[in-house]
């Protein structure tokens, strides 16, 4: 049967979740006394495949994330933040550039970044920041499908600017989702092997990079970019105590499932596959993906009292998202690289005690090119020339400001591979969700405010004739700005690669 609106309102999450900034538990302080005149530590975590449904506060009665759910209560949430490319590598050029995937070039997963872009860890490295980089990187690789050779993985010493400015603290691999097994490197070709499951390992890290910088007088900023819960959500890729919860909830398919694959999804169409494999699976797999959070929820934890601990929660901003959702069966689609709601709106919070007013929430059109100019902006440094996003750091203070009308989205092609058909580009305001198809030019119009689930497609509905050539021209106009010329997938590789997955340009040259 399908899956039930089974949601609270957020609001009554935001008051059971408590805990207002003013009302943080402070220990013994390990850091330094909060001062008007030290810029803020930044501390920017983001899990890999969380849906914006899928935690507490956003309603969802399943989910087990109290502290994520605390950190919403405690800062702001933008309610209509997407990710601009919801696929993982796209995610993170724009996010560290401030630049549409059409101007980083970063147009399927495993291409190797252009390090010419003036990047977040430029900035903050510029500032004096002390920088740490922990987890997935997913911009070095270049050799689809190979994720175990470390060569995927080590970025030498004569190739640290593909680091994108983060010069300090290093523990990162480019792609791994096994994640009892484990591993990063540091700034030596040397694989590190560590025992002990990833998210719990990558926090041991996280938190012994805190402690050590805080005690500093620089500043410090660390990037936390966990792999869960991101797929395989296999039994064995999960720890029992965090699926034990789960045991016996009831995990529905999605109401907009199909027995038929979505003929768009750019693989696993096979139909008898779908039916034979995707629909019995996917109850157990959600179950994993939930416990997967749990997890997650729980590191984030640790994270929060850490910095209560140390005293300098104050000090630091902490920032928490996600690269993009997951489909779950919803429209006859699994995985992400797609405009509907599950894969395409993320988590996006801001905490800032005593500054980012507690339990607040902006409905402001954030996309992930927004996101780095934002952060700078609230850290009070300089916003790179060039940045395509918009600084809505004011927006998250509690101030007015200005905001997009809209936030644009690009679907570049195949998840990884050199394949044509699957080009889309979408609008999605804070009422609708406009996309269109490159290879048959279909259209689709949802309101998401009457149908949150996006059932119904309403482009070729007479009463919303304007609305849609309202949305065409909207497309058109940020195309022309972007110089974004809609081609196929391979005609990236042919026009802004270098023939062996290095990007050499983008539509902006």
């Amino acid at each position: 049967m399908p899956e039930s609106d089974d949601r609270l309102d957020r609001r009554e999450f935001l008051r059971r979740a408590g805990l207002s900034a003013a009302g943080l538990a402070l220990g013994a302080p390990f850091g330094r006394t909060s001062s008007p005149a030290k810029r803020p530590n930044l501390i920017y975590v983001f899990a890999d495949q969380l849906r914006a449904s899928a935690v507490g506060y956003a309603g969802d009665r399943r989910a087990r994330t109290p502290h994520i759910d605390r950190l919403a209560a405690q800062g702001v949430s933008f309610s209509n933040a997407v990710s601009t490319m919801p696929v993982c590598a796209a995610h993170r050029a724009s996010l560290f550039s401030g630049l549409y995937p059409s101007t980083t070039g970063m147009v399927v997963n495993e291409l190797r970044v252009n390090p010419a872009h003036r990047c977040l860890g430029h900035v903050l490295t510029e500032a004096g920041y002390e920088t740490g980089y922990i987890g997935k990187w997913h911009l070095w690789g270049n050799i689809a499908g190979n994720h175990e050779a470390d060569a995927s993985h080590y970025i030498p010493p004569q190739s640290r600017r593909y680091r994108l400015g983060f010069d300090g603290y290093w523990a990162a691999y480019n792609f791994n989702h096994q994640y009892k097994k484990a591993f990063y490197f540091g700034d030596s070709p040397r694989r590190v092997l560590v025992d002990g499951y990833e998210p719990d390992v990558q926090t041991d890290l996280a938190l012994r990079f805190i402690r050590d910088k805080a005690r500093k007088p620089k500043p410090f900023a660390l990037v936390l970019s966990y792999g869960v819960p991101h797929d395989p959500w296999t039994d064995d890729n999960v720890l029992k105590e965090d699926v034990r919860p789960f045991e016996g909830v009831d995990f529905p398919l999605p109401e907009t499932w199909a027995d038929t694959p979505d003929p768009y999804m750019d693989r696993d169409t096979d139909p008898a596959r779908w039916l034979a494999v995707f629909k019995p699976s996917l109850p157990g797999w959600r179950r994993n993906y939930y416990a997967m959070n749990a997890n997650l929820d729980r590191n984030v934890g640790r994270l929060l009292r850490a910095l209560e601990e140390g005293g300098i929660a104050a000090d630091t901003i902490v920032v928490f998202s996600s690269d993009h959702g997951e489909m779950f069966g919803a429209h006859g689609r699994v995985q992400k690289l797609t405009f509907y709601e599950e894969a395409a709106r993320v988590p996006f919070l801001v905490r800032w005690p005593g500054r980012v007013p507690a339990g607040s929430v902006r409905d402001a059109c954030l996309g992930t090119p927004d996101i780095l100019p934002s952060v700078l902006g609230l850290m009070g440094l300089p916003i790179p020339a060039g940045v395509e996003g918009m600084d809505l750091s004011r927006l998250a203070l509690g101030k007015g400001g200005p905001e997009p009308e809209a936030a644009f989205l690009q679907g570049m092609g195949h998840t990884y591979e050199w394949i044509d058909g699957f080009e889309w580009r979408a609008v999605r305001d804070k009422r609708h969700t406009y996309a269109v198809y490159r290879r048959d030019g279909s259209e689709h119009l949802y309101d998401n405010v009457d149908d949150p689930f996006q059932k119904i497609n309403r482009a070729a509905d007479p009463a919303l004739g304007p609305t849609l050539r309202g949305f065409r021209d909207r497309l058109a106009e940020k195309r022309r700005e972007l110089q974004d010329t809609f081609e196929v997938c391979t005609w990236y590789r042919d026009h802004w690669t270098d023939g062996d997955r290095r990007i050499l340009r983008g539509a902006r040259g």
